[in-house]
């Protein structure tokens, strides 16, 4: 199939699969023509769950997979002994070409190995980052990194920095994206040792237009377009974002049903309101992409419902079609390593 981009999709990886992971894929095959989807895992159980489905029979393919990488195993050791494991089948299909990205909900550490020991890092990347989009106020900004690396030094978070502004440039469009670290405070000798040693490195980037530190409290509303910090930080971060979420939206419900008046006042808000929560809802915007690969892995959350999954997918396409890539690797001025 010429000009077809392929996802290898992790169909045993979640607490939802493999339902809402096979779902997820035919809504994705459904919404795009020019996309290719590879199931790896147990076929009959794959197969079991297509058959409710109506889709393009040749643009989704099972590759049988018959062993589960789980989160209790421990990453590397599972990654190196189940060499069949649908992670680990997936992750070969990239490195071979035989697919351009991958998406799993799976184990984030064996998803995490998997990307660094087969699929490889670009040469001059000294640690690849996950970097989710997370919603504000005036749009997304990028997290990076949010849970690969808790033990960071201040080189890896200034090609953080670098790698999250070609990706927010060339995905979201965003002409020279503000970046910022995460800090306890906006002057420039406040911090932790790592903030403080990273600080005077991004300040002197030439390539990426740093405007300082910023506050936890500025990020939900849009004060930075590239968000830095390492992945204990920035792993905080992101899971208060979405707990909290979740906690207000349950908060207003609770509130607009507790009297007839303010059942009556929800009722003529309820479109409105909904159309606002969209904007907040992360699911819309895929997975954490891990930056700095000689492929695409991305990983979604592990309780991802199908239209997660469908959108960690259709993200694949955007990503793989601006050549990001290419143009890490450019502007680290280094070549591919295997």
């Amino acid at each position: 199939m010429p000009n077809m981009i392929t996802i290898a999709v992790d169909a045993m990886g979640g607490d939802n699969a493999p339902a809402e992971i096979i779902k997820g894929a035919v809504l994705a095959v459904g919404d795009k023509k020019d996309i290719k989807v590879v199931l790896t895992g147990d076929e009959t159980v794959i197969r079991k769950e297509l058959s409710e489905y109506n889709y393009d029979k040749e643009r989704i393919e099972i590759v049988h997979a018959p062993e589960v990488i789980t989160n209790c195993e421990a990453p590397v050791l599972a990654i190196r002994r189940k060499k069949n494991s649908s992670i680990v089948v997936a992750c070969n299909m990239v490195k071979s070409g035989e697919a351009d990205a991958f998406v799993s909900a799976g184990s984030t550490g064996a998803v995490l190995a998997g990307g660094q020991l087969i699929i490889g890092r670009v040469s001059g990347v000294e640690r690849p980052p996950l970097a989710p989009l997370i919603p504000t106020l005036t749009g997304v900004s990028l997290l990076i990194d949010c849970g690969a690396n808790v033990d960071a030094r201040s080189s890896h978070l200034v090609q953080f920095a670098k790698m999250g502004s070609i990706y927010m440039e060339n995905i979201i469009g965003i002409k020279n994206p503000r970046v910022a670290i995460v800090n306890i405070g906006a002057e420039e000798e406040k911090g932790n040792q790592l903030v403080k040693e990273t600080f005077p490195l991004l300040k002197a980037c030439k390539d990426i237009n740093f405007i300082g530190s910023i506050e936890a409290r500025e990020i939900p509303n849009g004060g930075a377009d590239v968000i830095v910090s390492e992945a204990f930080v920035g792993n905080v971060i992101l899971k208060l974002y979405e707990g909290l979420g979740g906690a207000l939206v349950q908060k207003i419900k609770t509130g607009m049903m507790s009297t007839t008046r303010s059942k009556i006042g929800a009722l003529l808000v309820k479109p409105a309101l909904k159309e606002t929560l969209k904007d907040f809802d992360a699911s819309r915007y895929g997975g954490a992409p891990m930056l700095g690969l000689n492929g695409l892995v991305v990983k979604t959350h592990g309780n991802a419902k199908s239209t997660e999954v469908r959108n960690s997918i259709l993200q694949c396409v955007t990503f793989t079609e601006q050549h990001i890539n290419d143009k890490i690797k450019k502007n680290l001025n280094t070549e591919q390593i295997i």
